[in-house]
């Protein structure tokens, strides 16, 4: 049994250490609270504030973009939709049957808005319907009384005012896609759209502009109470492009209902007046939002409206590539310009046999004649005598098979071929029999109608390298012709009587009643045009169908059917304008693209005569 003093003892103990535990509890709190209230008061105070004021970012507006004579070709305009705030809609359904009897809301539509209101707080909008028309707007702000939680809200949207005009020149904006999130904030705002393709994608980091902000006092639950300043952001710069829209709309016009391209240059300064490609598409479905029915219908066209065939577009020159080859020829001494060669329908090497165009041939034919009346077996012999690799760095020279930098994204190099290519890519070596079909631009040779164009500017500017553009300012600075050191426009070092020789035949080609397109010359004199032809076979014909002789474009299936060239300068005498046409399967270059590179050349010298185009001052050749 304890004694009295012993249990006195034990109880004092027991007393001294639950004493002792809330002296070391209320230490740590007050040691807690010190910290918290002296140490760290500073810092609480900031998070309070910052969770009392709310500071958002807003969007700028998108920079224009401009043709060279200022008219806007995609622009902002203010765009209406419904909002709803599901807290304020005591039944979601009944609201929005009542919506749907004003503007549809389809079932799908209605399964996104349930989504949407789930993954929010209720007092956070959700957009209910985009692209009000004013009309629209009306009568849900008259109904308003029966639409609880609907609200009208307004945003910008991008405008493309000539639509499939200008659509693979201009390309898009669309929804940021997740591989898309560079980091910038302004792209992590709801309904932030970013530049696609074309001119919106090369150009889309000046376009963007720079963010604004709000200050908004919200209370504990994030709900807007205020706001407190607003501090608008820096527009997108305004970009104005080369391009004249007078020309180019008459350019897709005239290429309806053709899968096609067309390109035209001032072969002065290298400024892109147009580049069209056929059929096109409306970008502003792409800006409002894609319907699934509408991309699976331009996905599967044969056509590939989605597509620039202007740049991304290669094929086989075909006889436009001729010029290149005689300039090789003429460069290395392989031939002079009275050469002559005998063409009888064919040549032949080793046992097989290589045919002209003309099955009974031109007989005894010089170069200037050749070209005018674009003979095979002339280009045959001399692509023979001058070997692959001199006529490939002539046409690399001329801009064929080389990137050219033009300011638009999607740029393919095309391919003009060597026999170091070839041993690289194919792991063969290069036979003669290739040259003979390369020195007629078939065979492996591909490039881009933007490259042709390229060419026939540099042959016609006395032996200029231009190099193409499309940005002509930015924000009202005009953009230097020659962009890069590296990439000085400079003489091609040809001989001026080369040159000379290959512009006469070109304008033989057109105005001499033994030219290849005469049928398609201009008669104004004031605007004569010089060119050259182009028919590039897509399938072998047979011994037999040669024979026979019986088998036309027209009788079979439009993918066998030949492609059709034609390369145009004009004036003849003073070049201000070179052209490049290419209808896919359009059968013959003299009888389908001629035609069209008529038309626009003519069109391009009228709106010059007219006073469109300000005359650029002559590049001098290098002596």
């Amino acid at each position: 049994m304890y004694r009295d003093s012993d249990r006195q003892k034990l109880f004092s103990r027991r007393a001294a250490i639950l004493a002792g535990g809330k002296v070391v509890l209320l230490s740590t709190l007050v040691g807690r609270m010190y910290y918290l209230q002296i140490v760290e008061a500073e810092r609480y105070r900031t998070l309070s504030d910052e969770n009392r004021i709310n500071i958002r970012l807003l969007s700028p507006p998108r920079g224009r973009i401009l043709d060279r004579f200022g008219v806007p070709l995609a622009d902002n305009e203010q765009d209406y939709r419904a909002i709803l705030i599901s807290e304020n809609t005591p039944n979601l359904n009944y609201t929005l049957d009542m919506l749907n009897q004003i503007i549809p809301i389809g079932s799908a539509e209605r399964r996104r808005i349930g989504r949407d209101i789930k993954r929010h707080k209720n007092f956070v909008p959700v957009s209910v319907k985009r692209n009000l028309t004013w009309q629209d707007v009306s009568k849900i702000e008259v109904n308003a009384p029966d639409l609880p939680g609907i609200l009208i809200d307004s945003e910008r949207s991008r405008k493309y005012s000539y639509g499939e005009d200008l659509a693979h020149v201009l390309g898009y904006v669309a929804a940021v896609s997740t591989n898309e999130a560079t980091g910038d904030p302004l792209l992590e705002l709801p309904g932030a759209r970013i530049g696609k393709a074309g001119v919106e994608k090369y150009h889309d980091l000046v376009l963007r502009g720079s963010g604004g902000n709000s200050q908004l006092e919200v209370n504990a639950f994030g709900r807007v109470i205020r706001e407190l300043s607003r501090q608008e952001g820096q527009p997108g710069a305004e970009i104005t492009l080369t391009i004249d829209i007078g020309l180019q709309r008459m350019i897709t016009r005239r290429l309806t209902g053709q899968s096609a391209a067309a390109v035209v240059i001032d072969v002065h300064n290298g400024d892109i007046l147009a580049m069209a490609s056929t059929p096109s598409f409306d970008p502003n479905t792409f800006s409002r939002g894609l319907k699934p029915s509408i991309w699976k219908e331009l996905k599967s066209n044969p056509m590939a409206p989605l597509t620039n065939k202007a740049i991304a577009g290669v094929y086989s020159p075909g006889s436009t590539f001729k010029m290149a080859v005689l300039l090789a020829a003429l460069d290395k001494g392989v031939i002079s310009p009275s050469t002559k060669f005998f063409c009888k329908g064919y040549i032949e090497l080793g046992n097989a046999k290589f045919h002209c165009w003309k099955k009974y041939g031109h007989g005894n034919i010089a170069a200037r004649m050749a070209i005018a009346q674009s003979c095979d077996v002339y280009f045959y012999e001399i692509a023979k005598r001058t070997g692959i690799d001199r006529i490939a760095e002539m046409a690399n020279r001329l801009g064929l098979g080389v990137e050219l930098g033009i300011d638009l994204p999607g740029e393919h190099t095309g391919l003009i071929p060597t026999k170091r290519w070839k041993r690289g890519a194919l792991d063969t070596p290069w036979y003669q029999g290739e040259t003979l079909i390369a020195g007629i631009g078939q065979g492996y040779v591909q490039v881009t109608p933007l490259q042709l164009a390229v060419m026939t500017a540099r042959l016609t500017n006395g032996g200029v390298a231009v190099v193409p553009r499309l940005t002509k300012a930015v924000n009202g600075e005009n953009v230097p012709i020659n962009r890069e050191p590296d990439r000085t426009t400079e003489n091609l070092k040809l001989p001026k009587s080369h040159l000379d020789l290959v512009v006469g035949a070109m304008t033989d080609v057109v105005n001499s009643p033994y030219g290849t397109a005469f049928k398609s010359r201009i008669e104004e004199s004031d605007f004569v045009m010089g060119g050259k032809t182009g028919t590039v076979q897509v399938r072998r014909i047979t011994k037999a169908e040669r024979k026979s002789g019986v088998v036309k474009n027209r009788d079979l299936p439009w993918e066998d059917r030949d492609h059709a060239l034609f390369v145009g300068f004009a004036p003849v005498g003073k070049p201000r304008y070179a052209v490049a046409v290419v209808v896919e399967h359009g059968g013959g270059g003299s009888s389908v693209a001629a035609p069209i590179a008529r038309d626009i050349l003519l069109e391009a010298q009228r709106r010059e005569s007219a006073g469109a185009y300000e005359i650029p001052e002559p590049r001098l050749r290098k002596s």
